[in-house]
C-alpha cells in the first residue's frame, strides 16, 4: 500500500515539474490570453484616438460664457451648426436654406421623439443667421432649444480671456 502510494505521488510531482502531457494530434484545451490581451489593448488604443475625432456638426466657434453647465454628449442631441458665412448644417449636413431646419427637424422628432435640440452658432455671425434658425424651430413647436456656448478659462471671474 505504501508504494503505491509513493507511486502516485511521484507521478503527481512529475506532473506538477513538467505540465501535462498530451499525446500526439490532441487539442491542447488551455487558452493562451496574450493574443487576445493584445488584440483588446490595440482596439482600446484605435477608439481612444478616433472618438474624440467622431464630433457632432460642423467645427464652429462657439460664444464663450462663464456660466456654462456641461452636458455630456450622448449622441441623443439633434445638432444645427450656423456659421460665419450664415450656412445651416444638420448633423453635418448643409441645408440649401435656412427654411429647411423646422420640417427636418419636425420629421427628427417625429421619429425620435427623446432627442433634443442644440444649437450651435458660430460667435462671428450675426445675431440675425442665429435668430432665423431658432424662429423655424419656434414655428414647428420646439420649445427646449439648447444654445452651445464654450466655458471662459483662466483669469479672474468677469473677464474675458486675451483674444487670440
Amino acid at each position: 500500500m505504501a508504494s503505491v502510494t509513493k507511486h502516485l505521488q511521484q507521478k503527481i510531482r512529475n506532473r506538477a515539474r513538467h505540465g501535462k502531457k498530451h499525446p500526439k494530434g490532441q487539442v491542447k484545451g488551455d487558452i493562451n490570453v496574450t493574443p487576445l490581451v493584445d488584440v483588446v489593448l490595440v482596439l482600446l488604443i484605435i477608439f481612444m484616438v478616433v472618438t474624440p475625432m467622431i464630433s457632432g456638426g460642423v467645427q464652429v466657434d462657439l460664444p464663450r460664457t462663464a456660466n456654462h453647465s456641461k452636458k455630456p454628449d450622448d449622441g441623443k442631441d439633434i445638432i444645427i451648426s450656423v456659421t460665419t458665412d450664415k450656412s445651416v448644417y444638420i448633423a453635418g449636413k448643409r441645408l440649401a436654406s435656412y427654411k429647411d431646419v423646422g420640417k427636418i427637424i419636425e420629421d427628427e422628432k417625429r421619429r425620435f421623439p427623446e432627442k433634443t435640440v442644440f444649437v450651435k452658432g458660430d460667435s462671428r455671425t450675426t445675431y440675425g443667421a442665429v435668430r432665423d434658425v431658432m424662429e423655424q424651430l419656434n414655428k414647428t413647436g420646439i420649445e427646449d432649444v439648447m444654445l452651445g456656448t464654450e466655458e471662459i478659462k483662466g483669469g479672474p471671474p468677469g473677464t474675458a480671456p486675451a483674444a487670440k
